[in-house]
């Protein structure tokens, strides 16, 4: 029999993509549209960011992702949420001090970067285990931090998506599962490739990195730019689950701009299908995910 495959999208992201693919979401209201759009052409999962309408760059107001999130509930579209709290822990040093944050710093303490995930209760939000060079400019996310966002993500009867970069991630995910910080019984591992300077974009990075996730918790990979439809296939071939969408890449084939993002989502679907398996539901990501019925 085949195999439910739940299917992501990242509907926009932080990144200024906006000048690239003028399809990337910016207002509440298009971001909600395209979660809802996502949802009828197979996702299961709905990612989001929310922007500055005005600017179009990224923005942690919370009554931005309020809106949005009120907006998908109310068209009654049913799809599982997952708030992005990677905002926030961006530190750049100041050249004349590396001690002091410089210009493009964002470091915020870990009860600002969860406010919105207490007051909307989404069913997911991502916890980046990470501290690295991600691009040009560094991530910060002691596990001091790590652990207090763990905390009151749990408060908020939220389920964590651990969304790891390079091998040593999921190794500090692991432990914090262990340790009991994560009390999930079914934890959740998104294994982000492709990302300077992450884990390549590769099976092999991919395998590698599944190898050290707990053996009961649940794993979804993607890759980024035009390495998202490939790391699709090796997921679902691997026993994984999947993204895509616009946060992660603006194309749907070489020199060719995506349309939305629910061309990517039936893309992803399309793939899913050609190697044997099929798109979960709703609920049946649900089910796999150990999150209650809707």
């Amino acid at each position: 029999m085949s195999r439910p495959v739940i299917i992501a999208c990242a509907v926009t992201g932080s990144a200024d993509t906006k000048g690239i693919n003028p399809a990337v979401p910016v207002t509440p209201k298009e971001i909600a549209d395209e979660v809802i759009a996502a949802a009828k052409a197979g996702a299961a999962i709905g990612h989001i960011h929310v922007r500055d309408p005005k600017t179009g760059k990224a923005s942690m107001e919370v009554g931005l992702y309020k809106e949005v999130v009120d907006r998908v509930r109310d068209s009654g579209t049913r799809i599982i949420l997952n708030l992005t709290t990677g905002p926030g822990g961006r530190f750049v040093p100041s050249a004349n001090d590396p001690s002091q944050a410089g210009p493009g710093s964002s470091m915020k303490t870990p009860e600002q970067r969860v406010e919105h995930v207490q007051l909307c209760k989404p069913d997911i939000c991502s916890l980046d285990v990470a501290t690295m060079n991600f691009g040009d400019r560094p991530m910060v996310n002691s596990p001091e931090i790590l652990n207090r966002m763990a905390t009151l993500i749990e408060e908020a009867g939220v389920k964590p998506e651990l969304e790891v970069f390079d091998t040593g991630h999921v190794r500090l995910a692991a432990h914090m599962i262990e340790k009991g910080v994560i009390k999930d019984k079914k934890p959740l591992f998104q294994l982000c490739l492709g990302i300077p300077w992450g884990a390549p974009a590769s099976p092999e990075a991919m395998s590698l990195m599944k190898s050290l996730v707990p053996s009961h918790a649940v794993w979804a990979s993607f890759g980024i730019s035009r390495t998202e439809f490939p790391m699709v296939a090796a997921a679902t071939v691997l026993g994984g689950h999947v993204r895509v969408g616009l946060e992660d890449n603006l194309y749907i084939a070489r020199g060719e701009l995506a349309k939305g993002n629910a061309q990517l989502v039936e893309r992803a679907a399309e793939i899913v299908h050609s190697v044997g398996e099929r798109p979960a539901t709703v609920a049946e990501a649900r089910e796999i995910l150990g999150l209650r019925a809707a």
